[in-house]
């Protein structure tokens, strides 16, 4: 695809159908019409990348208005994260999709670049590590939004570190508030909730725990019964 080529929402689901990831399609559209909404000239700010499956989908979206997408990932060594390996890919499949324009990488731990930054974005998306103290950490990046920018957060009532987080941060703090989700990926503007906005978090609650439930069956090789409760596949619910 050469470079500086628009394309449509439902092409660039496409394009990403063979890039490995977690992304749902419902998923890569709500992170579509969020970039869409901003104004030409907007920066995204990505943590965590992988193998460059919902950077492609942002990357695409940026470019129908004119924006650009900060991808923030340290490709970590392991059997998670693959290291250089992984890094290679996410920049192979960023050059395939024509992207390279419009994506830029910042190679590093989030939670070591974040007290030096200093570049204003216009969204963030937060998919980085999924304990509670990385991921509070992380939406500390929303020090650099506008007032009512959006975060969106991948694996946000699926992760039980993620979720904690977003209980005391967002459920019981003062500066986000919840507005809805597509399956695990949750969408705050940073504003002062109210009690409204307090209690969808509390709505979402009985979802991430039959996720718990769920990834416990998984653990103990439980698939049929997991099947029995709407649960397709190995991988844990996203």
């Amino acid at each position: 695809m050469p470079g500086g080529t628009t394309i449509g929402f439902e092409s660039a689901w496409e394009s990403v159908r063979a890039v490995p990831g977690w992304l749902t399609e419902g998923q890569a559209r709500m992170l579509w019409d969020a970039v869409c909404r901003l104004p030409a000239g907007a920066t995204v700010v990505e943590i965590g990348s992988h193998q460059g499956r919902s950077t492609i989908v942002l990357g695409h979206a940026a470019r129908t208005i004119g924006a650009r997408v900060v991808a923030v990932d340290a490709f970590v060594d392991g059997r998670l994260f693959g290291g250089a390996s992984t890094r290679a890919r996410f920049e192979a499949n960023i050059a395939a999709a024509g992207l390279t324009d419009v994506v830029e990488l910042v190679v590093g731990f989030s939670t070591r670049l974040r007290p030096t930054w200093t570049r204003p974005f216009d969204l963030l998306y937060v998919d980085g590590k999924h304990d509670y103290w990385t991921y509070v950490d992380d939406l500390r990046w929303s020090a650099h939004l506008p007032s009512g920018g959006e975060i969106l957060v991948h694996d946000c009532f699926s992760s039980i570190g993620v979720t904690s987080g977003t209980v005391a941060k967002v459920l019981c703090g003062s500066r986000y508030s919840y507005v809805d989700r597509s399956r695990s990926l949750a969408r705050f503007t940073v504003r002062r909730p109210g009690l409204a906005d307090r209690w969808r978090v509390v709505a979402q609650l009985p979802w991430f725990a039959g996720n718990v439930a769920l990834k416990v069956l998984l653990r103990l090789r439980l698939r049929p019964v997991a099947r029995l409760f709407g649960h397709r596949g190995s991988y844990d619910p996203f």
